[in-house]
């Protein structure tokens, strides 16, 4: 389990159009890494959207936001014109970046255990240690949570 102050694993995934994105080319910036279960559901499209439309004054406090899913790149290039995104979402297909980060675990939906993603976010500092973790986060609000963190630790 990773834990505040330990150095984030670096990752190299694919974004929605299809370029290959590396955590360390965020090296002097504030990075927010969101993991989400599914492209298109409800509460993902919620979380996608208030980072989309807060992403203006995440900017401004010298950080970048990456998604992460187990979702295919054409499954964002569509999320993202379906909800009308602005963030990149990077596709972990094979979930092993959400492994690196212990966010992919053995969940219950309807009396049925299976492996899938467990709604986390990670603030990470500029020099590449985890400020902040959000482990099982509810959708609503958590944004702002991110935001008011970033501010705190920013100033």
């Amino acid at each position: 389990m990773l834990k505040i102050n330990q150095k984030a694993p670096e990752f190299t995934l694919p974004n929605q159009d299809n370029k290959t994105i590396n955590l360390k080319n965020f090296k002097g910036k504030w990075i927010i890494v969101y993991f989400y279960p599914k492209d298109n559901t409800p509460g993902c499209s919620i979380e996608a959207h208030e980072f989309s439309i807060n992403k203006k004054k995440i900017s401004e406090l010298g950080a970048v936001i990456l998604g992460i899913s187990k979702d295919s790149i054409k499954s964002h290039c569509s999320f993202i014109e379906k909800k009308k995104l602005d963030i990149t979402l990077l596709s972990d297909e094979d979930h092993k970046v959400q492994e690196l980060y212990d966010v992919f675990k053995p969940k219950k939906f309807m009396g049925k255990e299976f492996l899938g993603t467990i709604r986390s976010t990670f603030l990470i500092k500029p020099d590449g240690k985890i400020a902040f973790i959000w482990n099982n986060v509810n959708f609503k609000g958590h944004v702002q949570e991110v935001l008011e963190k970033l501010k705190e630790l920013n100033s």
